[in-house]
């Protein structure tokens, strides 16, 4: 490797995990009335764009002979890999089963740096993509309270439907786009290279969506809903209801026709309609000649094999006369035999024909389709609430966490060959989903350490690592003369064991308060709001029921909600769990210590710094309290 070339391992230290309500979206009406505009929004695009071309051709002239034309790097890549753990990477590195990294740590440097705080992927992420600090980037969780309901919404993106509208009959035709407004604020750097005609590839990179113009080619992740406006939802038919409720998803029933069953895909909410119906895609699933299934849907049939995934299946829905909408999906029949079980992945944005922007330009996630054939769109892609569920079991989310990251690859190294100078940033995510949902087989002390799964799987994590190392190695192969690289993770790793419901421990000392002597409250719904003066939402925030912040707020700003913060963080700190005598929580943190900013006013007041093995129970991440502080967690995603 030359000795121009730049190497730096950036491997934050950290523990992260995801809302209970990961399908909570930004709304799904957009998919619908993105449809309808995006034709002629093209065209104007596409005319403004001939028309000003000889103009920045120009203006681009003048701006790159200023630059100079001897710089110290010609072109930069950042390789992020989500979540990839220090400790867990100097372990592998040193017995010998990392090769590559061990070289580019030698040749280059190895170097832990501290995370965020609060420790997560849409905060970190964003800090790095801006160089601030949270109250400066205004990404502080997930999820944040809406101030008017305290219900959970998603701290990065908000959408918002025409407001002027024409009805005709039964449809609703708007005379104006809907609204979609990223909420990070501050310049991500790719932004200033730009600015200096420095041209840049940005994929993957969470908090990025929608999409932001700059002088160079983005694709969203992190955050992009699925055609529902969901986090992403699943869907499952069986011929008989299981009994159970699932959180991440649908499950529905088959109806029992000639040769095989019926059933429908329910798809996004028709805004175009003045009854905003769901829309729905009926199908049968028949019998094949040698006994097998085959789906039929659309004019098209499908064979399926049990535990196989189908190839993607585009899915179009007619909203109104010459407006579809379209998305994509995979199926696979968990279940042969006389009563077939059916899985149908979230319905992904067709990056051909995106119902909302997922790219900029808008056309660079067709190019790259049309290149490399359908791929997934949805920043949460990896089905972990279907393994939650045991809708899918190891095998299926292994096999369909690898296939989205072999699709990823692909659109890698395809920039990484086009990139000859300037930047490219792509972010790897199934490093952190793997290791989220498969931290029980590491873990000795976690609940689901003895489980058959947990032996079957505990390489899991390892062969994470081991890909990563493969693929670092192919970019070195790349790199020349004027290159400089990086390999960087937002944070590290460890175990979830034990759920703590905060908001069951601001019950228990009479900070929140439930109606009626209630000691329970689910989504909040039972709170007396009169007489509560903080709650919980999200992963590790605790917000004061503030005047004039809050709809029924009751601290006053100032002097007692300052004392009111500093009240709370000291009781958090040192929280012990009676269960097991381990401390909890390490400390307590008042943001307006620990963050400054401008945004800070949307911070969670009280921030909660976690002891190893803990974070929010599911329930509490929502507004859900109980007379339970303290629980084992059970579900797969354990880390």
């Amino acid at each position: 490797m030359s000795r121009r070339t730049v190497a730096v391992i950036l491997l934050a230290v950290g523990f992260l995990g995801l809302p209970a309500n990961a399908y909570i979206g930004p709304g799904a009406g957009f998919a619908i009335l993105g449809s309808f505009m995006v034709f002629f929004l093209a065209i104007v695009a596409a005319f403004l764009a001939v028309l000003i071309f000889p103009v920045r051709a120009v203006v681009r002239m003048v701006q790159v002979r200023r630059q100079g034309n001897h710089p110290f790097v010609k072109r930069v890549i950042i390789l992020g890999l989500d979540g990839m753990d220090p400790e867990l990477a100097e372990r592998f590195m040193a017995e010998g089963k990392m090769p590559n990294f061990k070289r580019l740590a030698e040749q280059g440097c190895f170097r832990r740096l501290k995370t965020t705080l609060p420790a997560m992927s849409p905060v970190a992420w964003s800090t790095f993509a801006t160089g601030v600090n949270p109250g400066k980037h205004n990404i502080f969780d997930f999820l944040m309270p809406d101030r008017k309901t305290n219900l959970p919404v998603l701290s990065s993106t908000r959408i918002r439907e025409p407001e002027r509208t024409l009805k005709l009959g039964k449809y609703v035709i708007p005379l104006q786009r809907p609204s979609i407004q990223l909420l990070r604020k501050s310049q991500p750097f790719w932004k200033i290279l730009g600015e200096h005609w420095i041209f840049s590839h940005v994929l993957r990179v969470p908090i990025t969506f929608p999409p932001e113009k700059f002088y160079g080619a983005e694709l969203s992740a992190m955050c992009v809903p699925d055609l529902r406006g969901t986090q992403g939802s699943f869907t499952c038919w069986r011929t008989e209801r299981s009994g159970a409720k699932p959180t991440g998803g649908m499950e529905l029933v088959l109806s029992k026709s000639d040769d095989g069953f019926r059933g429908f895909i329910p798809g996004p909410q028709n805004t175009l309609s003045a009854s905003r119906e769901e829309l729905v895609l009926p199908f049968e699933l028949k019998r094949r000649a040698d006994g097998g299934w085959e789906l039929r849907l659309q004019g098209h049939r499908l064979p399926l094999a049990e535990k196989k995934y189908s190839e993607w299946v585009r899915l179009k829905f007619k909203a109104a006369p010459g407006v579809k909408v379209s998305g994509l999906a995979k199926f696979m029949l968990l279940k042969a035999g006389d009563a077939p079980e059916l899985y149908m992945t979230p319905l992904n944005l067709d990056p051909e024909n995106p119902a909302m922007p997922v790219s900029h330009p808008g056309f660079f996630s067709a190019y790259l389709a049309k290149l490399f054939g359908p791929f997934a769109t949805l920043g949460l892609a990896e089905d972990t609430w279907a393994l939650n569920e045991r809708v899918l079991d190891e095998d299926a989310f292994l096999k369909q966490a690898w296939d989205f990251y072999e699709e990823r690859e692909k659109l890698f190294f395809h920039c990484l060959s086009r990139t000859r100078q300037g930047a490219l940033v792509f972010v790897f995510d199934h490093t952190d989903r793997i290791q989220h949902t498969f931290f029980r087989c590491l873990d000795p002390s976690h609940p689901l350490y003895g489980s058959a799964e947990a032996e079957k799987y505990r390489g899991a994590i390892e062969e994470v690592y081991l890909r990563a190392d493969e693929l670092l190695g192919r970019v070195l192969a790349r790199l020349g003369r004027g290159d400089a690289l990086m390999v960087m993770s937002d944070h590290g790793f460890k175990s979830f064991r034990r759920g703590l419901n905060l908001n069951s421990w601001l019950l228990q000392q009479g900070y929140l308060v439930c109606q009626n002597g209630s000691g329970s409250a689910e989504m909040f719904k039972d709170v007396d709001w009169s007489r509560t003066r903080a709650y919980a939402l999200g992963l590790s925030g605790i917000y004061l029921n503030l005047k004039g912040r809050e709809a029924r707020g009751i601290v006053a700003p100032g002097g007692e909600a300052a004392a009111l913060r500093k009240e709370i963080a000291q009781k958090l700190t040192g929280l012990k769990d009676p269960d097991t005598g381990e401390t909890a929580v390490l400390r307590g943190y008042d943001a307006y210590e620990s963050l400054h900013g401008p945004y800070l006013e949307n911070a969670p007041d009280v921030l909660v710094g976690y002891n190893t093995g803990y974070r929010m129970d599911w329930e509490g991440t929502l507004g859900s309290a109980s007379a339970r502080i303290f629980s084992d967690n059970l579900k797969s995603w354990s880390g």
